[in-house]
């Protein structure tokens, strides 16, 4: 398997798929690089050279006791980029993965990327504040930690139906799309993910935000119970200039399985603009 080190020691997993144009692939919390299959095979049939890592303490990555946090999670991207010497690159991430670009570019600039896509991410901020009224309370995150500490496989099991929207009255999503998520949670480290929850939370990357000065995207499903539409996407798109917005009406957290034909469409047309 492929790996890259980080500054720390810490062993970063990836993949590195087809030729031409690099894209980036940042995925949510808690899974791995493979969140992201239906996105990368597609655009490697369309032309396009993928990478993809499982971020530290999650997937098949180290479970790094330290830098769990984005500052962390961000310098482990500028690793992978570095090293396989990336250039001209276009950032997707997805979720907590959405605040990894953001943090990328707020910490390392823009001098190695063509433009970036957040999709269902958690920028600007998710926990509520005297400055953020409409986030979520900090109970509500104190609450995800206690479930997770006390049976972490029931939880993944129980989350995997509100990402996914499986809990809405006529939703279609497969038994097999919900067993991957509880796969792909599993590999990552109780500490890792416990950590992440702080990390996903309570940072604020409105500063971030605004060193954005490449062609952005925002794409965020309009029932996302997990990262609510109008507290992230909706004021993301004010703090990045000239951002691009698409929503989509009833459409979960996790977009990208149930509706990878359609946010495939629309991430290739993104890429090709």
């Amino acid at each position: 398997m492929s790996y890259v080190k980080a500054k720390d020691g810490t062993k970063l997993y990836y993949k590195d798929w087809g030729e031409g144009p690099v894209v980036t692939f940042s995925h949510g919390w808690p899974l791995s690089a493979d969140a992201w299959d239906g996105q990368m095979l597609f655009l490697v049939q369309n032309g396009f050279r993928v990478v993809a890592h499982d971020r530290r303490g999650h997937g098949r990555s180290s479970q790094a006791r330290t830098g769990n946090d984005m500052n962390g999670y961000a310098d482990d991207l500028a690793a992978v980029i570095e090293a396989l010497d990336l250039r001209d690159v276009t950032l997707v991430g997805h979720s907590t993965g959405g605040g990894e670009v953001a943090r990328y570019i707020g910490r390392h600039g823009t001098e190695r990327v063509a433009k970036a896509v957040l999709m269902s991410a958690v920028p600007p901020i998710m926990v509520q504040s005297a400055d953020n009224p409409e986030g979520l309370p900090i109970s509500a995150f104190d609450d995800l930690r206690a479930q997770l500490f006390a049976d972490r496989s029931q939880f993944y099991q129980d989350l995997a139906l509100m990402f996914y929207g499986a809990n809405r009255k006529g939703a279609k999503v497969s038994k097999g799309i919900l067993d991957q998520f509880w796969l792909w949670s599993m590999q990552s480290g109780l500490w890792n993910a416990y950590e992440s929850i702080k990390a996903f939370s309570e940072t604020d990357f409105r500063d971030d935000l605004a060193k954005f000065d490449i062609p952005t995207l925002v794409m965020h499903g309009e029932d996302d119970q997990i990262v609510p539409v109008k507290d992230s996407a909706h004021k993301t798109a004010k703090l990045v200039a000239n951002a691009k917005e698409i929503y989509y009406p009833g459409a979960p957290h996790g977009m990208t399985a149930t509706m990878q034909d359609q946010v495939n469409k629309d991430l290739l047309a993104f890429l090709r603009s």
